[in-house]
């Protein structure tokens, strides 16, 4: 299969993980797809969504609807920004000029563990990684693109990872964009929680979709000196692959 597909890389990858994007490519290319990237993208205005600012974020979301076809499938390594277009531009879009052109694109935009396993049927990648795991469901994920089975299924594949459940799995990492901010003592107790409940059951590595989560959880681990290490879903998904 030789599939077209378009890749959405989010702001905090772009930024803070641009080595994720890279093997976002690297693993669609082994699932059978061409990846066409278009280099004048930017965000999907979910910041500024998020923060009351709607006619920026609509200004913003104009934008993205534009930089991409309404052609083909749009993957992203990221429940967060895909469920801001998914059901965020309902509030943003419904009834306006971009309308049509808006539910086109909503329904072809997918986080990368979706597509993978319900569009491509593709679970195995050869990849390699020794240690514990943990996967940690992001509400975004979870509750807004109901993804819960896809991302485990994947990590199931992986040679030498021992994936395991721990204590409140479907709390959030305290992140939550602006919440952080505002709610600084709460933010971090909750992330103490996550990694605490990792680090009971013995884990190397805390796994997500969402960089905004491991951003939260890897500044508490570092904070603490704690031998846990996050990691993207993806990077996990394409490690390993030199020694193959």
């Amino acid at each position: 299969m030789n599939r077209k597909v378009e890749l959405f890389v989010p702001c905090f990858i772009d930024q803070l993980y641009p080595e994720t994007a890279f093997n976002t490519i690297k693993l669609l290319e082994k699932a059978g797809c061409e990846v066409i990237y278009n280099s004048e993208q930017t965000c999907c205005g979910q910041p500024a969504y998020n923060a009351g600012f709607w006619d920026e974020a609509k200004e913003i979301g104009s934008k993205f609807l534009k930089d991409f076809s309404e052609e083909h499938y749009i993957v992203s390594p990221s429940a967060s920004c895909v469920g801001m277009v998914k059901y965020s531009y309902n509030d943003l879009f419904t009834n306006s000029t971009e309308h049509n052109s808006c539910r086109n694109i909503q329904r072809n935009i997918m986080e990368v563990s979706d597509f993978l396993v319900n569009v491509l049927k593709k679970e195995y990648f050869g990849a390699e990684l020794v240690g514990t795991g943990v996967y940690h469901d992001s509400c975004s994920a979870l509750r807004e693109c109901k993804i819960k089975e896809e991302p485990r299924r994947l990590l199931a594949q992986v040679g030498g990872l021992e994936l395991v459940e721990m204590r409140d799995q479907e709390t959030c990492c305290g992140f939550g964009g602006t919440f952080s901010i505002k709610f600084d003592g709460i933010s971090s107790a909750m992330a103490e929680q996550k990694v605490r409940h990792a680090q009971t059951v013995n884990a190397d590595y805390i796994i997500s979709t969402d960089a905004s989560c491991l951003l939260q959880l890897q500044a508490y681990i570092d904070k603490h000196n704690i031998p846990i290490k996050t990691l993207h879903l993806v990077d996990v998904l394409t490690s390993g692959w030199a020694n193959i």
